[in-house]
Order: C-alpha cells, then sequence, then structure tokens
C-alpha cells in the first residue's frame, strides 16, 4: 500500500517500512508500511479526518502487551509520543497524556501524595493502551479511577466518561479508529509514606512473582471466569517452561511467554496456541489472547 500518498500534509514525523520490532517489549516483528508520530493533537485529528477509510490504521503505546507479526503491519501505524505524554497533578487526580508511562503516573501521583493510583506501576505500558484495554492489577482496573478519557475520532475530539466507555475485562468499547490522547484519573490526598510504601510493596511482589527482566509481553491470556487463574491452568496442563524455537513459557509465571534470544513472532503466536490447545485439552477451556496480536505473517 502506498501509505504516503494517502496521508495528509502533517508536522510530525512519517517514516516508510518503519521497523517496529526494536520497539516492541518481545524485539520481534516486522515493519509497518507507514508509522506516523502526530505532532499534537491537532496533528492526529488531521489524519484521522483525511486518511481514506480503506487504509487499516493501528495504534500502539509502548507495545508492552503486543505481538506484531513477522510480516509488518498493513496501512497507517499511530504511535504518540512527545506532545501527548505531558501529566498534570490536580487536588484530587491526575491529567495524563495518553504517552505518559503508567508507571510514570502512579510515581507522580505518590510523590504528591495522591492515593489510589499505585496499581498503576504494576502495569506495563501507557496510559492510552491502558484505557483502551481497561488495564488492570494488583486488585485495581482503570475504570475503578477514570472519570474521563478525551479521544480523538476522524469526526473530532470526544471526551468520553468511564460509564460512555463501557468497560469490561480488559476491554473498552472506543469510537470506530479512536485513539485516546488523554485521561483523567481520580486520586485520594492521602499520606505519602503510606503511598510510596503501598508504590514499593507492589514493585517488590511484581519482580518476585513476574520475569520482569525478560523479553516479554505481559500477561499473555486474559483470567477465564471462574476460581483458576490463567497461569493456574496453564501450569496444570504441563506447560511451564515448554519452548517452541527459541519462545518459552516462563517458569516464574507462566502466564509470560520469552523471547529468550532469536525468537520470531511466529514462534512466540505459536507458543500461545500451544499452551492454548493443551489448557483446553486439560480443563476445557478456552483461554483467550489478552496480548494484542496485530499485522501480517511472514
Amino acid at each position: 500500500m502506498e501509505a504516503h500518498a494517502t496521508l495528509p500534509p502533517l508536522r510530525g514525523r512519517v517514516q516508510r517500512d518503519a521497523p517496529l520490532g526494536p520497539a516492541t517489549w518481545f524485539r520481534v516483528g516486522g515493519p509497518a508500511d507507514a508509522l506516523v508520530r502526530p505532532a499534537d493533537v491537532d496533528d492526529l485529528l488531521l489524519l484521522l479526518r483525511d486518511l481514506p477509510d480503506d487504509v487499516p490504521l493501528t495504534v500502539i503505546g509502548a507495545a508492552s502487551n503486543m505481538i506484531v507479526r513477522d510480516g509488518g503491519v498493513t496501512g497507517v501505524v499511530v504511535r504518540l509520543a512527545r506532545g501527548f505524554g505531558d501529566i498534570v497533578v490536580e487536588n484530587d487526580g491526575i491529567v495524563a497524556g495518553a504517552a505518559a508511562l503508567d508507571v510514570t503516573v502512579a510515581e507522580t501521583a505518590a510523590a504528591h501524595a495522591l492515593g489510589g493510583l499505585e496499581f498503576l506501576v504494576g502495569i506495563p505500558g501507557t496510559i492510552g493502551g491502558a484505557v483502551a484495554m481497561n488495564a488492570g492489577a494488583y486488585g485495581a482496573e482503570i475504570k475503578d479511577v477514570l472519570d474521563w478519557a478525551e479521544v480523538a475520532t476522524p469526526a473530532g475530539l470526544l471526551r468520553l466518561t468511564a460509564a460512555e466507555l463501557r468497560f469490561a475485562y480488559r476491554r473498552a468499547s472506543l469510537p470506530t479508529r479512536a485513539v485516546v490522547t488523554r485521561a483523567r484519573l481520580h486520586a485520594t490526598p492521602g499520606d505519602a509514606a503510606v503511598t510510596a510504601a503501598r508504590l514499593n510493596e507492589i514493585r517488590a511482589a511484581r519482580e518476585a512473582t513476574q520475569p520482569v527482566r525478560a523479553r516479554t509481553g505481559g500477561s499473555t491470556f486474559k483470567n477465564p471466569p471462574g476460581a483458576r487463574k490463567a497461569w493456574e491452568l496453564i501450569d496444570a496442563a504441563g506447560c511451564r517452561g515448554l519452548m517452541h524455537g527459541a519462545a518459552q513459557v516462563s517458569e516464574k509465571h507462566c502466564n509470560f511467554l520469552l523471547n529468550t534470544g532469536g525468537a520470531t513472532a511466529a514462534d512466540i503466536e505459536a507458543l500461545g496456541e500451544e499452551v492454548r490447545a493443551r489448557v483446553r485439552a486439560a480443563s476445557g477451556i478456552d483461554l483467550e489472547w489478552e496480548i494484542k496480536r496485530v499485522g501480517r505473517p511472514a
């Protein structure tokens, strides 16, 4: 696709055949036909308004919970960076740009003695991605703290409440071709020491139980309805440490897949499907992917 020929005159950076793999946490995947980093909200709105409907649009943030397939991504990939990372502290909450890292928002809130956002330190990724998938960890989800999110759409900028986003488990209902630009998260003024202690507790728990220093993509599968968590089902199906090429089910936390070095996106996805098949055979439960998989196979 001649993505450049279809793009309006943007002020941000536009790159043809842009490598995406190095930007993902798995460090795998092919290039984007066109990678656009809009300069600001107006630039993004122009892109969304004038991009032809038949040109596919993919949005990536920190690419921490994503597999980009080896053949790359058709159409236009939007990545929000500078211009979308501001964090503004208010008396009872934080307004954060979509490119702000979840961990930075948690740390900023804690530094200002604002409680209730500590769970974000346990979520790798950006605020935009967290809103788009109702990210959660350690007993809380975005839906619990979101006052509103601003989203850019082909028709203009909308401000949507948590109710309007119809949050469900690891899902939000965004308008078609919408891109989250910023969000307001409410917090509770409190004791800085207590907030900092909770932040450190979550950080330590994550370090102890998850392969945080590996090439991974976070939680691979959603927890199914019922009492048993995805990792328990995977473990019970004998998949801990299972390998496909250089992709491996983590020994430390078996709802994490790893690139042990030299894995392809196809290796990682095939390993995930093997895990799903073994869990289905052992328990009758169909695990649903939590990691977003985008693009073309090689």
